[in-house]
């Protein structure tokens, strides 16, 4: 027996992480894409049909299924351009040595640790119509009242505030670090041939950085395009569709009108955004590298 382990001791380390694979993902991945090519609405009396691709035809004929991809792909690349402009600019401030530096970097990521739901919540006060903080600070200003979430112009924007101000600082954090790893000989050779602050941010930190930062951005679109919590927290998708995104048209196709088919059909469609997404930006980040 101690033989046997012996020759096989390679494949039975390996062997937990296959059967994480298989169970975790293959197998739910397998069928998922079985349920897609079928109908069923979980009635105990039915079993599911296989209809093909019906369930894909119908989602590309449907007004409804393109709008909830533009606004996944308008509330995704909104809020992580703001977060990168914002995160490169608070990592550059950070990248310094001055009094409270590691304060003002734990207050910079208090928002990161709060629960999505949570974050929604409060959020959800703040912009309420009547007694909620944000109307109060307009109306200090002489800003008129605003609906926020209640107005369908307004409501995806408000989103992407909240997205902003929760991961701006994970951006912040990734980014840091890269510049972080930058050596110190660039800059001494810059400042010694008269460059600005500006040109050796330009020049040097911003080049040498940029794979950190594409691997920040790659992270945080896919993560905004999964967005569910906040916005299921907040607005359940509404004003009518205004905030409806795939995750949030999904999950009602699925509980609540009992379409599993469609439901599954979606998030297939979904996962293929997210895989030619991951592979645009990882092919972007080889070539970077190879530059730089």
């Amino acid at each position: 027996m101690s033989r046997w382990v012996d020759k096989h001791l390679k494949i039975l380390f390996l062997l937990p992480c296959l059967l994480f694979i298989v169970f975790m993902v293959l197998f739910p991945l397998g069928y998922n894409i079985y349920m897609s090519t079928s109908k069923w609405s979980m009635s105990a009396l039915s079993s599911p049909e296989f209809v093909g691709a019906s369930n894909y035809l119908m989602l590309f004929r449907s007004p409804r299924f393109w709008s909830a991809v533009g606004r996944t792909l308008y509330y995704a690349f909104v809020a992580v351009a703001i977060q990168t402009l914002l995160g490169i600019g608070i990592a550059q401030m950070l990248n310094r040595s001055f009094f409270g530096k590691g304060v003002a970097k734990t207050l910079f990521l208090l928002p990161v640790v709060a629960t999505p739901v949570a974050v929604g919540m409060v959020w959800q006060m703040i912009y309420e119509p009547t007694i909620g903080l944000g109307n109060a600070i307009l109306t200090s200003m002489g800003f008129p009242r605003q609906l926020f979430l209640g107005s369908s112009a307004s409501a995806l924007n408000a989103l992407i505030f909240i997205d902003v101000w929760e991961w701006t600082p994970m951006v912040m954090l990734m980014v840091l670090a890269g510049m972080v790893a930058i050596p110190k000989d660039p800059y001494e050779s810059a400042v010694v041939d008269g460059a600005t602050a500006f040109q050796r941010f330009r020049y040097i930190t911003l080049p040498l950085a940029s794979p950190t930062i594409l691997v920040a951005v790659l992270l945080r679109l896919i993560d905004a395009i999964k967005t569910f919590d906040i916005i299921y927290a907040t607005t359940k998708g509404g004003p009518g569709f205004a905030t409806e995104t795939i995750n949030i048209y999904a999950t009602l196709a699925t509980f609540q009108y009992y379409s599993f088919g469609e439901g599954a059909a979606i998030t297939m469609c979904f996962f293929v955004i997210v895989m030619s997404m991951a592979i645009m930006f990882n092919a972007a980040k080889k070539r970077v590298e190879v530059e730089y």
